[in-house]
């Protein structure tokens, strides 16, 4: 997993000076959120399951997971914004997977 390169994709829609990405960007940004996840999910099952099952830490990580999968399973809107939004949703989930993985020992960059 490339963490960093995971960073940078939520970064393109969730900096402060984010510019507007047109629809076909948006569609490819949303594709490689998307793949991200989809890595991310099973290092992030993994490393929680290496600690006690009443771990907070694990718990935690669980909840992300479980979050993930939920907006992995949810289709963007028609609108432009509404696209956005929901990639921007993603990418807040690809940041919360990636600060898993790195505070439960898992992957590195």
């Amino acid at each position: 997993m490339d963490i960093e390169t995971m960073r940078e994709s939520a970064r393109r829609l969730l900096a402060d000076d984010a510019e507007v990405p047109s629809p076909e960007e948006l569609e490819i940004l949303t594709l490689r959120l998307r793949g991200h996840m989809m890595l991310a999910i099973p290092e992030v099952e993994t490393a929680a399951g290496r600690l006690p099952k009443d771990d907070i830490p694990r718990y935690c990580a669980l909840a992300c997971v479980g979050e993930a999968r939920m907006r992995l399973n949810l289709e963007p809107g028609r609108t432009l914004p509404a696209g956005i939004a929901h990639a921007q949703r993603l990418a807040r989930s690809v940041n919360a997977l990636c600060d898993h993985v790195m505070n439960l020992g898992g992957a590195h960059s």
